[in-house]
């Protein structure tokens, strides 16, 4: 068998076109369709991975959002508690204050009622005690009911300051002369004699007779007032009694 080396060179130049035309016209097509498809698919793995990490930011965004909400809510929550809890305190501690004040004020009632009730005894018990005193010391004979009480007036005139019992002995006007009956023309000198002593001149007298004087004498000026009576010690008394027991 001999080969035709012109027949192989054409077949070789034939092979050469051949592969020439197909890498031309079918494998550069096809290169290019397929690099296209491969940079469409890329873009589309890039828009799909794109997506996919809007959609994870999303979720994530979604997430936080929603343990915010929950963070608020439990922080609301616990804010509401404590809102409740302090209203809940402040109710008590009011509601206690008040029953307190209500049990002082029903206390402080009572006891006033209590002292208010004992002050009127007092006061009755006082009246009743100076009554029976009154009653009793107008049993006194008539005889002592004024002369008995010279001595006492004239102790009274000398507790005066100077300058009072002065002005009481240099006054023009009548001196008061308070008895409780009618004195006699020696009871009356002996008030006069025993006043002009003490005063340094016999003074104008002017007899007043007031029975609620029980006995004792009193001697009243324009700016001073002496007395010696049984109705002034029991007012006295009366005003000590009720000062002991306030």
């Amino acid at each position: 068998m001999t080969l035709d080396w012109w027949s192989l060179g054409l077949q070789a130049v034939n092979v050469l076109i051949l592969v020439w035309l197909l890498s031309r016209f079918l494998f550069r097509p096809v290169a290019q369709i397929v690099a296209e498809r491969q940079s469409e698919a890329g873009r589309l793995l890039d828009e799909a991975a794109e997506a996919k990490a809007a959609a994870e930011r999303v979720r994530a965004e979604a997430e936080a959002a929603r343990a915010q909400l929950a963070s608020r809510q439990d922080t609301a929550l616990r804010a509401a508690e404590q809102e409740v809890a302090g209203v809940k305190a402040r109710l008590l501690r009011e509601a206690e204050e008040e029953v307190r004040q209500l049990h002082e004020r029903a206390e402080q009632a009572q006891v006033a009622r209590q002292q208010a009730a004992l002050a009127l005894v007092e006061e009755r018990a006082t009246r009743l005690a100076l009554e029976i005193a009154a009653r009793l010391l107008e049993r006194l004979p008539d005889s002592v009911r004024l002369s008995a009480f010279i001595d006492g007036l004239l102790a009274g005139l000398d507790e005066l300051p100077a300058a009072a019992r002065q002005a009481l002995g240099a006054e023009s006007a009548a001196l008061t002369l308070r008895v409780p009956r009618t004195p006699s023309a020696g009871e009356l000198e002996a008030c006069r004699q025993a006043l002009a002593r003490a005063l340094g001149r016999e003074p104008e007298l002017k007899v007043a007779v007031d029975p609620g004087l029980i006995a004792g004498l009193e001697l009243e000026g324009s700016n001073a007032v002496v007395r010696n009576s049984f109705r002034a010690d029991l007012a006295r008394l009366h005003r000590e009694l009720s000062h002991e027991s306030a």
